[in-house]
């Protein structure tokens, strides 16, 4: 017979049964289409030696006038600007204070200090900077101002930890100035009532966590043969009384605590077990949480729309060559160019120019400059006059100005819409002619119309969903979002996007970290990526792609928390869940550790059968038909595999690989020119696999040496 040729259409088909889906690829990871075959995506290197202290959810990147390339860079814990690889705090003050005398308290043979401030409104993670403190309990001066993250907050005091021991048990340190970061926010995301609500509610990510040290019986009684006391491996973080969760589903109180151990308890607590009273049993070593505030079975989960219990996300814009940003639910913020420099912080957008302010919104759920109109625009706001948010409302400036927002001035083009339904806003997106406004059940057109209203609000779709807030991309005039269980573009009408994967992703999102997935463009490849947490996953750590050039979808590993076009930089930027920055699209392999370690890329096809099937076939002979264009190693290698089937359903009966070596010179390229194997079955599948650094590698034609060979 003369040989076969192994063509597939371009995208992963998981819609269908491995069978169904014959000549398609069936499975695959870092691999992306191109021309209608796949190849391995670009590798990614650190984008810098340094990190940033949280998780980053949102990147944005602006020219100032003399040119300086700045990335602000918003996290859980800090707010930074980039420039020149080095991140810059930039984190706002929310407030300054004279601490008494004596307000340092420290602990003979500890490093832990004790802070008295009965109105510091600080949370656990909070970070406070200490000026004008004075050595005491030998801690020197130097180890205490600086900037501290407070690790317990206990009513009007709170910890934190300094690199020296002290010497005395004592109050000392004089009379410091503290000042008192912006409250850090939530790396995952609480929600819902009673049940399931962060743990009943009172699990939050800044609460402190350690391990129980001995097992847990079903029953009243403490671990290590104690009737009522829990050891737990440290429990140096823990206040000196409250409740903790144990594994994630008991709840116990305690009224005491000694070293690592904590008395007085009572098991069972807050209906978290069936039996109140009682516990459940659990090993020891499991996970224990500190929970400041429990929330019973069926009762209200003590969850408010604020951005202290919700994870932290932040909106940034530039207006001119200045940044605005605001965290979801929280104040805007305003970070000015030609004052601050790199090394001042940002302030409130009322504070950064106090003459010209008027009616400066409160809070926001996102914040955007209009490209066109020159105005500055809050979403789901407070009305003017009114302290109390509005989830539907969406105020703007005055053009030009980021401070005046009044809307009674004699003159003024500032106003405010609301959004005519749905239940609360969710994002924003601003394309060439337009911005787009989701709230839960409806999308929106908002447009510049000039005076006397200034902008237009009309609805464009209804019944229509979005995951979350950061899960919309705009390419020109194009929009593309993914929804609760659909993928969706908009090009001047509301479309779904056909889905080869559709199940497969959404099967697999965590629906209860579902607002921590971000879309990000790849226009070099012309690529959409959805970022998100899997099932499993408290954190985003896989993603989809959908090739609009290719009409293809396909999927893989890799945690981002946010990604940037490479528009004003050289190449894709996004952040990894490991707090920094990387470089995509850059060399060859995963650059996050060193040495550099193999991007594990394969693609898989579903299996093939020659003829009807009915037949077994021998395959003796492959053309394998790779290229290794890009390469960075003189040798780059793959692993061409391919595996046989007897009938539909089963697993792969036999497998036979070989090795693809490109030998190259300096103007020559010869690659493998066949493959020996020796395969029988009724239907065969194809894949080719990296195997080590410097690989880049596309797959074109391969051909297959097949000849029948009896029906059993």
């Amino acid at each position: 017979m003369p040989l076969q040729k192994l063509q597939f259409r371009p995208g992963i088909n998981r819609e269908t049964t491995r069978y169904m889906n014959e000549g398609g690829w069936y499975d695959g990871n870092y691999i992306r289409f191109r021309f209608g075959v796949p190849e391995k995506i670009g590798g990614w290197e650190k984008f810098s030696s340094s990190s940033y202290l949280g998780i980053a959810r949102k990147l944005h990147n602006w020219i100032a006038l003399d040119q300086s390339n700045y990335l602000a860079v918003g996290t859980h814990l800090k707010l930074y600007i980039e420039e020149g690889t080095q991140f810059f705090d930039i984190t706002p003050i929310r407030r300054t204070q004279q601490l008494s005398s004596g307000a340092l308290a420290s602990t003979s043979g500890s490093t832990t200090i004790t802070v008295t401030d009965a109105s510091h409104g600080a949370v656990t993670n909070d970070f406070v900077t200490f000026t004008g403190a004075t050595t005491f309990a030998g801690i020197p001066d130097t180890d205490l101002n600086k900037e501290h993250q407070i690790t317990v907050v206990d009513g009007g005091s709170y910890t934190i930890t300094v690199a020296t021991t002290a010497n005395a048990t004592t109050t000392g340190g004089g009379t410091p100035t503290a000042a008192y970061q912006i409250n850090t926010g939530l790396d995952t995301i609480v929600s819902g009532t009673g049940w399931g609500a962060g743990l009943w509610g009172g699990i939050t990510a800044a609460d402190p966590a350690t391990t129980l040290d001995g097992d847990l019986a079903a029953d009243t009684n403490g671990n290590g043969g104690s009737s009522n006391s829990i050891t737990l491996t440290d429990a140096s973080a823990f206040p000196s009384s409250g409740s903790i969760v144990v594994d994630g589903k008991e709840v116990i109180t305690y009224q005491g605590k000694t070293s690592n151990t904590l008395t007085t308890i009572g098991r069972g607590a807050d209906g978290s077990t069936p039996t109140a009273g009682t516990g459940l049993q659990h090993d020891s070593g499991v996970a224990v949480r500190g929970a400041a505030a429990i929330t019973g079975w069926g009762d209200a989960s003590a969850i408010s729309t604020t951005s202290g219990t919700e994870a932290r996300i932040w909106s940034m814009d530039n207006f001119g060559e200045d940044l605005i940003a605001c965290p979801r639910d929280g104040a805007l913020f305003y970070w000015d160019k030609s004052v601050n420099t790199t090394a001042g912080r940002a302030t409130t957008l009322a504070a950064s120019d106090p003459q010209n302010a008027s009616h400066v919104p409160l809070m926001a759920r996102q914040v955007m400059v209009s490209d066109r109109s020159r105005h500055c625009i809050a979403f789901a706001t407070n009305a003017q006059g009114l302290t109390e948010q509005d989830p539907l409302l969406i105020r703007f400036s005055k053009a030009e100005s980021a401070v005046d927002w009044n809307i009674s001035a004699t003159g003024t083009d500032a106003g405010d819409l609301i959004i005519g339904s749905g239940s609360k806003f969710v994002s924003a997106i601003e394309t060439k002619r337009e911005i787009l406004v989701w709230t839960d059940v409806s999308l929106h057109s908002m447009q510049f119309i000039g005076a006397p209203n200034t902008f237009g609000l009309i609805q464009i779709a209804s019944g229509i969903s979005i995951i979350g807030p950061n899960s919309v991309v705009a390419v020109n005039d194009t929009v593309f979002w993914m929804g609760e269980n659909q993928f969706y573009t908009y090009d001047g009408r509301t479309q779904q996007i056909p889905c080869t994967v559709r199940d497969y992703v959404f099967d697999d999102i965590n629906n209860d970290q579902r607002e921590l997935i971000t879309a990000g463009l790849n226009s070099q490849f012309s690529e959409i990526f959805w970022f998100y947490p899997s099932k499993n996953s408290l954190e985003v750590d896989k993603y989809v792609i959908f090739n609009y050039q290719e009409q293809a979808w396909y999927y893989g590993v890799l945690g981002r928390t946010a990604w940037l076009d490479a528009e004003v930089r050289a190449f894709p930027i996004a952040a990894g869940t490991d707090s920094f920055l990387y470089n995509h699209e850059l060399g060859n392999d995963d650059g996050s550790t060193s040495p550099a370690t193999p991007i594990a890329a394969y693609i898989e096809s579903s299996p093939m059968s020659i003829e009807s099937g009915e037949q077994f076939q021998l395959i003796r002979r492959v053309l394998p038909d790779i290229t290794f264009d890009g390469s960075s190693s003189p040798t780059p290698v793959v692993k061409f595999t391919l595996g046989s089937y007897d009938k539909p359903g089963e697993d792969v009966s036999g497998t036979v690989n070989g090795t693809v070596i490109k030998e190259a010179s300096e103007t020559v390229e010869k690659y493998t020119s066949e493959l020996f194997l020796r395969l029988r079955g009724r239907a065969f599948s194809v894949k080719i696999e990296n195997t080590g650094t410097g690989a880049q590698w596309r797959l074109g034609i391969p051909r297959v040496d097949v000849r029948p060979d009896g029906k059993r």
